[in-house]
């Protein structure tokens, strides 16, 4: 599947989430959401995935997990915050290098318009 094709797929069943919550929840109701409208969309992805940090020639658990890992190809990064700030882009970089993954998506449910509080990675 093309990036930009799952992109906006992706992107669709945010906006369909957020057009029938709003803001003002905690991201972890978006997150399941979400996982609701990926699935009935037929698109694969983990939720919480660990991802470990590769220090010299070992793999360590530092605590860090992906919010969701789509078809092995997207990272979304999901917030409900006021703003988007610098620490939440390097947040969601950090996790596209760690894991090798080229593409990601910052999202803040706590938008009036999602689009507004979207962000769009390419490494």
């Amino acid at each position: 599947m093309e990036f930009d094709d799952l992109s906006n797929r992706v992107i669709g069943c945010a906006i369909e989430v957020h057009r029938h919550l709003g803001p003002g929840l905690l991201e972890s109701a978006y997150e399941q959401c979400l996982a609701h409208e990926l699935s009935r969309n037929d698109i694969g992805f983990k939720l919480q995935l660990a991802q470990p940090v590769r220090y010299k020639d070992v793999f360590l658990d530092c605590g860090y997990r992906i919010d969701v890992l789509v078809e092995n190809q997207l990272i979304i990064e999901l917030k409900s915050v006021e703003k988007l700030l610098g620490i939440h882009e390097a947040q969601l970089l950090t996790y596209m290098k760690l894991a090798g993954v080229n593409l990601g998506l910052l999202m803040n449910f706590n938008a009036t318009k999602l689009k507004d509080g979207m962000k769009r990675f390419v490494l």
